[in-house]
């Protein structure tokens, strides 16, 4: 038999440290830590996080009609898109959809150079008809 009496639990010398001592009981966080875990990494611990910027979907789509229906919206995109960005980069943090105003500026870029690519093809080929016709009539 144990001769030494128990201490009484309510001294704080006596109390184990937090993080310390027994786990908690299933299904209940350890004491000081919050029930739902962690935030994500890159989210704000207190709920709010970044928005989509108002016009990315808007970029996004006039790229893709640019490049499908009607090749005078694709500069639309790329001016949008890179006024866009430079918001974006402006307020590092503050805007999640860096990625579809990429695509979209992307797009924009990309039918907006063939476009023009192939309006000098066509000022080319009015000039050769053109010399080719005035030649061959003097």
């Amino acid at each position: 038999m144990s001769t030494t009496p128990p201490t009484p639990p309510d001294e704080p010398w006596n109390q184990p440290a937090p993080g310390y001592g027994p786990p908690p009981p299933y299904g209940q966080a350890p004491y000081g830590a919050s029930p739902y875990g962690p935030p994500a990494y890159g989210q704000s611990p207190y709920g709010y996080g970044p928005i989509e910027h108002p016009q990315g979907t808007t970029i996004l789509v006039l790229g893709i009609l640019g490049i499908v229906v009607c090749a005078v919206l694709a500069p639309v995109a790329w001016v949008m898109g890179n006024n866009a960005l430079r918001e974006i980069d402006a307020q590092p943090g503050r805007y999640s959809n860096r990625g579809i105003v990429q695509a979209g500026r992307l797009c924009g870029m990309i039918y907006s150079l063939f476009l023009l690519v192939m309006l000098v093809g066509l000022v080319v080929l009015f000039v050769v008809i053109g010399v080719s016709a005035s030649s061959s009539s003097g």
